[in-house]
């Protein structure tokens, strides 16, 4: 089977020839490159060769278009700050008081010429993967995107103390998460990783994101043109399974807290699981270590299809050892073999 032949299988619900792997390489091919990361994010061939080297050389399902998530905050004007050992963080919000609200915009994509670098990259490696390997485009949520305009305190004041500016923010987030992912598809992109880390009730109560996110995120995802993943970034999806559900998605990535064989249970036949290697505890395992993570992952979850083994977060970090990274894939490719017979 091709990457894409394996993936959409199980989607469906049923077993390919083996487990797919996605492994989710951002800032990881810096070191790849020998480069420090604001240098490999500054020309789009950088990642375009080192997606299609990685790809090859970890035996990877997919590739990966995402730069990082604060490139949404450079799209409105905002700073990003670089670091050698993290992915490029937000610098000060673009939001500093509510009334700053009142004036903003929607960014035209056309004068960013950050989001036009992950559409050419989007471009090459569609043409590259010449149908056979899914290419996988990222944006952020309508209501996960503020935390980085103004802050998480600051947000969380403005959901409990203004919902008319709340209201307005949303509006202008979601079309312009909207005009985000669909260039991507436009372009070439297979799916959009839809990263909701705010989704999670590790991250804000139940109740609370039901009477405000979640109509955000189902308008959201209903108007993508095209199949949309929504990701967690390790935050827990199983108290809002049902709601993931009911939106549509045909993904769900899954976090390293999770009960597993509860995930699979409400999942089967509904909704395929994305996940859940632990990105931070993969930076010290030894060859021993990943096989057992990844055996032990494919017994619960891949039986029946319906799992794509990748982390937990939605990027490799630096740190993890190559030699980890090819003991995964080692692993995924001769346990994670249907029919599956694994023991112990």
């Amino acid at each position: 089977m091709t990457s894409m032949e394996r993936v959409l299988c199980t989607l469906g619900h049923k077993e390919p020839d083996s487990v797919p792997v996605f492994f989710l390489f951002s800032f990881y091919g810096a070191r790849e490159m020998g480069c420090s990361v604001k240098n490999y994010f500054s020309k789009a061939e950088n990642i375009i060769k080192t997606q299609i080297y990685m790809q090859e050389k970890y035996d990877s399902d997919c590739y990966y278009t995402f730069h990082y998530a604060a490139i949404e905050i450079q799209a409105w004007g905002g700073e990003v700050l670089f670091s050698s050992e993290t992915p490029p963080n937000a610098g000060e919000g673009i939001i500093r008081k509510g009334s700053d609200i009142d004036s903003l915009e929607v960014p035209q994509l056309d004068n960013i010429p950050e989001i036009k670098q992950v559409l050419e990259v989007t471009r090459a490696l569609a043409l590259k993967a010449n149908g056979k390997i899914p290419v996988i485009g990222i944006v952020m949520s309508p209501f996960s995107l503020p935390v980085m305009q103004m802050g998480f305190e600051k947000y969380l004041k403005l959901i409990y103390f203004d919902r008319p500016r709340f209201d307005r923010l949303m509006r202008i987030n979601l079309q312009f998460c909207l005009d985000y992912a669909n260039a991507q598809l436009a372009a070439g992109a297979t799916a959009i990783g839809y990263f909701n880390p705010l989704m999670s009730t590790d991250m804000i109560d139940k109740s609370l994101y039901l009477s405000t996110g979640y109509r955000v995120d189902r308008q959201t995802l209903s108007g993508i043109n095209g199949p949309a993943a929504v990701h967690f970034a390790s935050g827990r999806c199983l108290p809002v399974m049902d709601e993931v559900i009911k939106a549509g998605s045909p993904i769900v990535g899954i976090g390293p807290g999770e009960d597993l064989s509860k995930l699979k249970e409400q999942s089967t036949g509904k909704i395929t699981l994305l996940g859940n290697l632990n990105g931070i505890e993969m930076c010290r395992w030894d060859e021993e270590t990943s096989i057992d993570k990844v055996k032990n992952l494919v017994k619960i979850a891949a039986p029946g299809g319906g799992f794509i083994l990748s982390d937990s977060h939605g990027e490799i970090p630096i740190q993890v050892p190559e030699d980890t990274l090819l003991s995964i894939s080692k692993a995924a490719r001769v346990y994670g073999r249907y029919p599956l017979d694994i023991k112990g």
